[in-house]
């Protein structure tokens, strides 16, 4: 692992090969941050950046819903320090809008592993390489909240999102005192892969937000779920 990792400020994005995680790793390195970035392969648009920038930027495999992937991950980063860890997972059914009493059970497992299981297992597995000052969050979604559920809709996803907030706020009642800064961020809808094209925002316009709502939370601890401009969403 390059020596970058010793002098800058540096962060580990789990799901930085591509769309919203890979946009959350260029603008980091703009801001002067050290990017570990993940991939589940070889050939991603990460890849790219990170010949651009070898300076700033390595590449790790992993694939979040591997258990021997996560634990081989955090055998390679040992005895480094992450100033932030950021899980970026989310896959939703493939017909959206299937209510959750019809989803086939194989396919609401795959959305829970990849949406709720992975980000925690990977979370627990490199929290300890976050100092007390540093930052662990991870991607929810506006869609996560039960209170704001109001015209259900995209009810596997919606779930998976609560269940990955209440999980978090699991992993932050056992944190020890003083407490780390802990995130749930939830972006708005976003013209990726999973947001689709009708989305209002662009990820060139939501990167520099989110990764303000990011660095704004570092140094505060505790748990807060918040939205692209900063503001408390209800849980």
């Amino acid at each position: 692992m390059p020596d970058f990792i010793e002098t800058r400020p540096t962060t580990l994005i789990a799901g930085a090969s591509r769309g919203l995680g890979l946009a959350l790793a260029v603008e980091l390195v703009e801001r002067g941050w050290c990017v570990v970035g993940t991939a589940r392969g070889p050939g991603s648009p990460l890849q790219e950046l990170a010949r651009r920038r070898p300076d700033r930027v390595m590449v790790e495999t992993l694939d979040v819903d591997s258990a021997e992937q996560v634990a081989a991950l955090r055998e390679r980063m040992a005895g480094r320090r992450l100033d932030m860890l950021f899980v970026n997972a989310g896959t939703t059914t493939r017909d959206e809008h299937v209510r959750v009493g019809a989803v086939a059970p194989d396919e609401f497992a795959r959305v829970m592993a990849t949406n709720v299981l992975g980000p925690m297992r990977t979370i627990e597995a490199l929290a300890d390489l976050v100092p007390a000052d540093g930052l662990i969050g991870a991607m929810s979604s506006g869609q996560g909240s039960v209170a704001d559920n109001e015209k259900g809709g995209r009810d596997v996803y919606r779930a998976s999102k609560a269940a990955l907030n209440t999980s978090m706020r699991s992993f932050a009642a056992r944190e020890p005192q003083p407490r780390r800064a802990l995130l749930l961020l939830a972006p708005g809808w976003i013209r990726t892969e999973l947001g689709g094209p009708d989305a209002p925002y662009t990820l060139e316009e939501s990167a520099p937000k989110l990764v303000d709502v990011m660095l704004a939370k570092l140094g505060r601890p505790g748990l807060e779920y918040l939205d692209r401009d900063a503001r408390t969403v209800a849980w």
